[in-house]
């Protein structure tokens, strides 16, 4: 299997998939921890892709998107973006309506909790 089968058939299988340094228990960045944490914050079930255990994801996945940094997030096969777009979107509520839309579980009171912190 190429990476780009592998990066397609973890888009596919998963609902919300993200692609970062580390793992969701140990980000090895800064922005990859954003993410994670908001994420994990609001209860959202992922898969986590740790980019710097193989060098062929981590080129891949940029390929794959044509986006050219890491983390990347992927809800329902969508991509979304990277750590300035997820950090937006949760505080505008943008990440919440992508995640009604798209029927992904989440704690909409920990949404509230990260606006009212960031006001």
């Amino acid at each position: 299997m190429t990476a780009i089968d592998q990066i397609k058939a973890d888009i596919e299988g998963n609902d919300v998939v993200l692609y970062m340094k580390g793992t969701k228990e140990m980000p090895q960045c800064g922005f990859s921890s954003r993410v994670a944490g908001v994420l994990n914050y609001l209860g959202v079930t992922y898969k986590d892709v740790n980019v710097l255990a193989d060098a062929d994801i981590r080129q891949g996945i940029k390929d794959f998107s044509d986006w050219p940094t890491i983390p990347q997030l992927y809800v329902k096969g969508e991509f979304v973006g990277g750590c300035d777009i997820v950090t937006e979107m949760t505080l505008s509520g943008e990440l919440d309506k992508l995640f009604d839309d798209k029927g992904v579980a989440y704690n909409k009171d920990a949404a509230e909790q990260i606006r009212a912190a960031n006001a």
